[in-house]
């Protein structure tokens, strides 16, 4: 039975949307509409031309390389300006395609195997944006670039295990990966596995019940370079902790390199085996922090020039989103992201201008000559969960367990990690001397209520759309 477009880019649809950024996502694949369907080439409609060379430089690959599993066969994806607005005068300044062998022309997936007896067996792909030369180096992520780099010179003797640490979207899979880009690079012929805990679980618990083991051994334990993402969700998982104990302790002792990054410092892992800790521990243990007001900037210049966007962003419109926008670099990634289709979709140069319409719900408040946080502050915080919660600020630092004080208490804390990045402790001292456990607790209570309760989720998110907004 043949395929429509639609259903043939539904499909392809399905399998991208979860390897891509929401807003990436949002923002260029979904407005665009299939035209024509020949079997073998899929055409694809996009609102102008930009969008057509922005869609095939940087998706092209990674719809391809779904199209045997989704389709059942080989495809290929070509994308199409729209006749009626191909030709409309603001796309002048938009950026010609990259030149061929710059970073933007690379594929977005790789193929990244690990070779072993009987075979190969594929692991996840390492991004070829994850590269030394694409990390912009700052005071708050120095130490852990020198280690990483360090590593990717002299693996199994520099640093192991190489523990990085940090809040979401700061660079700690960014440095990860680049470690293994390089050491391939060196090393062609390097046993190197990129792995999130979550699937080295996912392939234990297989294993376990289809009486794998031996093969999941051999294929972990007889690498030269491991990448452990996310190993904080390694938490309260017994059986896998005793299985990724052993596999540590083999490779540690045959003089490979382990590489691990997590969202904290080991020892504020909740529910994990100090023995575990205490071999996290014993390497280099280093942190990456929120950028600073010259570094956000930095990274704002690179991925300018990285993506020929130069002209199309001028100099005020990346100081105006370095100064007001103080989460993270996949924040700063995703403010350029929406700009340019704002701009696209209301067929206007990019000025201060049209940022601050475009992107008026992720800017903070007016921030200090340095380029702070403006009004986003622990006290800001509380003010604004304990009005939403109709208790007061105090009753966020007291000592009382009712449910009426504890939730708000915990939203606060949440919003605090999450919006500044502030360290367990500081927090636990700004909310009434509480310990870091009690803090993780809190955090945790947050994110799996957000899962569950769309109601309590549009509630923290409305209190923490009023504090970018300040």
């Amino acid at each position: 039975m043949s395929l429509t477009p639609q259903e043939v880019w539904t499909r392809l649809l399905e399998r991208v949307r979860h390897d891509l950024p929401a807003e990436a996502y949002e923002s260029w694949l979904a407005p665009a509409a299939p035209v024509s369907y020949s079997g073998e080439t899929l055409s694809v409609s996009v609102p102008d031309q930009f969008a057509a060379e922005w869609n095939e430089r940087n998706y092209t690959d990674l719809l391809q390389g779904y199209g045997p599993v989704a389709l059942g066969n080989a495809v290929r994806v070509v994308f199409q300006a729209d006749p009626e607005r191909a030709g409309r005068p603001q796309m002048d300044f938009f950026s010609p395609t990259a030149p061929a062998g710059s970073t933007a022309a690379l594929p977005q997936r790789t193929s990244f195997v690990a070779r072993r007896e009987g075979g190969e067996a594929t692991f996840q792909p390492l991004s070829p944006r994850y590269t030394f030369g694409e990390f912009v180096v700052g005071q708050s992520n120095e130490l852990a670039a020198a280690a990483a780099l360090a590593v990717s010179q002299q693996p199994g003797h520099a640093y192991n295990p190489l523990f990085i640490y940090g809040g979401t979207g700061l660079g700690k899979t960014h440095l990860m990966q680049a470690i293994g880009h390089t050491v391939l690079e060196r090393l062609p012929e390097a046993r190197v596995v990129y792995v999130g805990i979550e699937q080295f679980t996912n392939e234990f618990i297989q294993a376990v019940q289809n009486k794998g083991m031996t093969a999941f051994k051999r294929r972990y334990r007889e690498l030269d370079v491991l990448l452990v993402d996310d190993v904080q969700f390694l938490k309260g998982k017994e059986s896998t902790q005793e299985e990724f104990f052993h596999t540590f302790n083999t490779l540690y002792e045959a003089g490979r390199q382990i590489v691990l990054t997590s969202d904290r410092p080991p020892s504020e892992i909740p529910r994990l085996e100090a023995r575990l800790v205490s071999r996290f521990q014993s390497g280099m243990v280093a942190d990456v922090g929120q950028p600073d007001y010259e570094h956000r900037l930095a990274i704002l210049h690179q991925k300018a020039r990285r993506d020929h966007l130069e002209q199309t962003f001028p100099d005020d419109v990346l100081q105006l989103i370095a100064e007001r926008v103080v989460s993270n670099v996949r924040e700063l990634e995703g403010c350029i992201i929406k700009l340019l289709a704002y701009a696209s979709l209301k067929h206007r140069d990019i000025t201060v201008a049209v940022a601050l319409e475009g992107l008026r719900d992720r800017l903070t408040g007016d921030s200090a000559a340095g380029g702070g946080a403006g009004t986003l502050s622990i006290p800001a915080v509380q003010r604004l969960v304990a009005s939403e919660w109709q208790v007061t600020p105090e009753a966020l630092m007291s000592k009382s367990r009712l449910k009426a004080y504890t939730v708000p208490r915990q939203v606060a804390m949440y919003l605090v990690r999450s919006l500044m990045g502030t360290p367990l402790m500081q927090i636990g001292e700004a909310f009434g001397g509480r310990d870091h456990s009690t803090v993780i607790h809190s955090l945790e209570r947050v994110e799996a209520q957000v899962r569950l309760d769309s109601d309590f989720a549009a509630r923290v998110q409305r209190v923490e759309n009023r504090l970018l907004q300040q």
